[in-house]
């Protein structure tokens, strides 16, 4: 009882002194608020600036700035170097995902099984992924795909005379996916997990049934993992269309701009040409077409991904 009156008479001098009443009633403002700043900042500003500036001839180095309309999208459509780039980002994404995500449910499929050793090598196999985006790393896979390579110098040993990896336009492109998919570590934690958390007694059942090994994987574990699948598809569709560092740093583009992705045309417009304005419409068409992909996989999950909660999708 004294303890409600003391409760009562503290409340009864915050409102007295008002802002103290009012940090109270909002403390949980308060803890956001270096986030909610940075967001505004680092985030919100420039996602609407590059907009504004995609109608405009900005050029990082000229304070007059003049509204143009539509004529920066105009001319991405009408550059052929802009619609190759196009057409390489899309290959090289719908290249990239399957080959990695199939990678990383096969390893996280062998390493559900209690093997010795299986956490040391669950280990090996997620660490290209910490090390995958490194500039150093790119740098090591130019060095083992060049003429001279060690990737040549193995075939030469083995009496296989090796192409020029990173010279013909016909394997570069296939050389910039592998890096990206050698780093399947993440996906595969996140596929691991989710294959733990399959019921046994399916299995079990399944067993019992004269069901094979491979047709309980078909039939058992990838349905009931396809709400993983799906997060795992839409979040590395996401990051193969901003890819930038391996294309950037083991073949600048070439040759004959096979390995020209998108994002490395934004920032030659946007840091080497100085055209802010004509760079901020390509990301802006680059995001509209990530969004769209996004858009249809998500309103195709309801045709393929399992749940388990029967909620009226499938």
């Amino acid at each position: 009882m004294g303890r409600t009156k003391n409760t009562t008479i503290s409340e009864a001098v915050l409102k007295k002194r008002g802002i103290g009443y009012t940090i109270k009633n909002n403390i949980g403002f308060f803890y956001i608020l270096p986030w909610l700043i940075g967001f505004l900042i680092f985030k919100l500003y420039p996602f609407a600036s590059s907009l504004y500036y995609s109608f405009t001839d900005y050029d990082l180095f000229k304070d007059l700035v003049s509204f143009i309309g539509l004529d920066n999208y105009k001319n991405i459509f009408e550059t052929a170097k802009i619609r190759k780039a196009f057409i390489v980002t899309f290959k090289y994404a719908f290249m990239t995902v399957p080959l990695k995500l199939t990678f990383a449910l096969f390893i996280a499929y062998i390493l559900n099984f209690k093997i010795k050793g299986v956490n040391l090598f669950r280990t090996m196999y997620y660490i290209p992924s910490i090390l995958g985006g490194s500039i150093a790393i790119a740098v090591l896979w130019k060095f083992l795909f060049q003429a001279n390579g060690l990737v040549n110098q193995v075939l030469k040993v083995v009496g296989i005379t090796g192409p020029n990896w990173l010279g013909d336009s016909r394997y570069s492109l296939l050389v910039i996916s592998l890096l990206r998919v050698w780093q399947f570590g993440s996906p595969m934690v996140i596929f691991l997990a989710a294959l733990k958390s399959v019921p046994t007694d399916l299995y079990e059942a399944a067993a019992i049934d004269g069901a094979s090994k491979l047709k309980q994987f078909i039939k058992v574990t990838v349905p009931l993992i396809t709400p993983v699948i799906f997060y795992n598809l839409v979040t590395q569709l996401c990051q193969a269309f901003q890819e930038f560092n391996a294309p950037f740093v083991i073949t600048e583009g070439g040759p004959l701009g096979s390995t020209t992705l998108i994002s490395m045309l934004v920032y030659q417009n946007a840091f080497k040409t100085y055209q802010m304005g004509f760079a901020s419409a390509i990301s802006w068409l680059l995001f509209l077409i990530v969004m769209t992909l996004t858009i249809i996989s998500f309103m195709s999950q309801k045709y393929w991904v399992y749940y388990s909660d029967d909620d009226g999708r499938k």
